[in-house]
């Protein structure tokens, strides 16, 4: 709810600081006192258009600040806009208007759009006036607080409408799909044979590159290795010589010490000769080659990476390629069967969605005619008792559907027998539209309304009992929430909690407006100044009294 209001240089107010409480609170003052600024003011707070006339002639800028005690509801909008606020912690809302047309706001200190501040004014106050075309004179939202009041889950819809799309989505994906690929049948067709009759396999490309290299590097050596195999191996080779002087040297190493060193240096000559002779043979086999599988090998990867090219993928992709493509063929050759089975399942859903929509809209015609009933036994009171109201509940045309159904929802009002049915803003007049809001918030009372609720006159042109039935009207919203009501009706003021009289001083030099609180007394003044005039009569006094009396029971 609204917990203060600073106001600081908006047209005749210098500088005000109100508190305000729960329940019911009232503002009175003679005409032309500046109750408008102080709604004025309030709405600049909560996001209105910043007009540089609003700032006090002389001043550089003018100030407003709102303190909310801060609700739930806004917490993921703040959360949205990087702004956190500890529980228990006010919610300030301080809007600077500059006498050359700049502005400035701020949620708790933290800069923020206008359209935050709007954001957040829609969820904290609504305010009802002759002239406001939001809230419940917008048709837009007749819908949702139609399902609030009757309590109506409208989430099977909602799932069922998904459903439909996805469904849809698929059907018309499949389809678009199916004649792209339809298209291209002649060339996939080509393609995949292709492919399938090279029968491609990831990493081949890289086995068969390496395989080549290794019989090219083979092929370039193998004189050389079998020269060399020849010097060490053949009967006049180094082997066989070394084999000779080792048989010669055995038979004389025992007559000398240096024969027999020879004799060992020799044979680890041939033990090492024999091991380079085994390497040179494995690395001869390694690097042996098959010409025509050499051949064969370049030929392969000739094709790999020419098919490659064409269709401009690398040749580890064309295993890849080949499946994809072969897909592609195949949902032509069955697409069909597939568009079939989506059509089925597009059918289904709609059917699951309008069967759904059925319901919700049986559910929102019997909600609204005890919507209606509501409405209809709140009018006499307010002296609207030719008028009739009736929640209008139409089927949308198909292209309008939603997950909110298949209805148009309006609150429509025929004034006077015989008259027809039309929208609200529409058929009724000033006074008739105020007394329609209130009846109609009166009946919605359950539906979650904003926390403080302002009505701006709704009592103009009515008195006597018209003026009670609004009194006892609003006191009973304020049970559930804060009501703020600007009135000229001492049947209405006489309701209030908190009583702020707004009145307008001049010292000879500046015109201000000032609002204060009344006291028990004052306020029994004020009221009896509302009931007989500038002269206070004891009379007077007395049906203020008998006014105030049922407010403080």
């Amino acid at each position: 709810m609204l917990s203060a209001l600073s106001i600081r240089d908006v047209v005749l107010i210098e500088a005000l600081d109100l508190d305000f409480e729960a329940g019911l609170g009232v503002l009175t003052g003679e005409t032309g006192a500046g109750k408008s600024i102080l709604l004025d003011a309030l709405g600049l707070a909560l996001g209105a258009r910043a007009d540089s006339a609003l700032v006090r002639a002389g001043a550089s800028q003018a100030v407003v600040t709102a303190s909310f005690n801060t609700p739930a509801s806004v917490g993921a909008t703040l959360a949205d806009n990087g702004i956190t606020i500890e529980p228990g912690e006010p919610l300030m809302i301080r809007r600077i208007v500059k006498a050359d047309g700049g502005s400035r706001a701020f949620v708790n200190d933290s800069p923020a759009s206008a359209g935050l501040l709007r954001e957040l004014g829609a969820q904290l106050v609504e305010i009802h006036g002759q002239h406001d075309d939001r809230g419940l004179l917008n048709p837009r939202g007749h819908r949702a607080l139609l399902d609030v009041f009757g309590r109506i889950d409208a989430a099977p819809v909602a799932d069922a409408w998904r459903g439909w799309r996805t469904a849809e989505d698929a059907l018309a994906e499949a389809r678009a799909e199916q004649d792209a690929a339809a298209r291209d049948h002649d060339f996939l067709s080509h393609a995949v044979a292709e492919l399938r009759a090279l029968a491609p396999e990831p990493g081949e490309e890289e086995t068969l590159a390496a395989r080549r290299a290794t019989m090219q590097r083979g092929e370039k050596i193998a004189g050389d290795l079998q020269a060399v195999a020849d010097l060490l191996d053949s009967a006049e080779g180094g082997l066989a010589r070394l084999r000779q002087a080792a048989r010669i040297l055995e038979r004389v190493a025992g007559d000398h010490e240096a024969l027999a060193e020879a004799l060992a240096a020799i044979d680890r000559a041939i033990i090492e000769g024999a091991a380079a002779e085994d390497r040179i043979d494995a690395a001869a086999n390694a690097l042996a080659f098959d010409p025509a599988r050499l051949d064969a090998d370049e030929t392969r990867l000739f094709e790999l990476r020419g098919l490659a090219r064409k269709h401009r993928v690398q040749p580890d992709d064309l295993a890849a390629l080949t499946d994809e493509l072969s897909a592609r063929l195949d949902r032509i050759e069955s697409g069909d069967e597939g568009i079939a089975r989506l059509e089925r399942e597009a059918t289904e859903a709609a059917r699951r969605y309008e069967d759904a929509a059925d319901a919700l809209s049986l559910a929102r015609r019997e909600a609204a005619a005890r919507l209606d009933a509501a409405v209809t036994g709140e009018l006499a009171p307010l002296k609207l008792d030719a008028a009739r109201f009736r929640t209008a509940v139409a089927p949308l045309p198909a292209e309008q559907w939603g997950a909110a159904g298949r209805d148009r929802v309006e609150f429509e009002v025929s004034t006077n027998p015989g008259a027809p049915f039309g929208a609200l803003i529409r058929i009724a007049s000033g006074g008739e539209l105020s007394r329609f809001i209130l009846a109609l918030k009166v009946a919605l009372a359950e539906q979650g309304a904003a926390a403080t609720m302002v009505f701006d006159e709704i009592d103009r042109g009515v008195g006597g009992a018209v003026a009670s039935a609004i009194g006892e009207r609003l006191a009973r919203l304020a049970e559930g929430a804060q009501v703020l009501v600007v009135t000229h009706s001492p049947q209405v003021a006489a309701r209030g909690r908190q009583h702020l009289l707004i009145a307008k001083s001049h010292d000879g030099f500046v015109t201000r407006t000032d609002v204060r609180a009344l006291d028990e007394t004052a306020r029994r003044e004020e009221i009896a100044r509302m009931l007989s005039g500038i002269d206070i009569t004891p009379e007077a006094r007395a049906q203020a009294d008998r006014l105030i009396a049922p407010a403080m029971s």
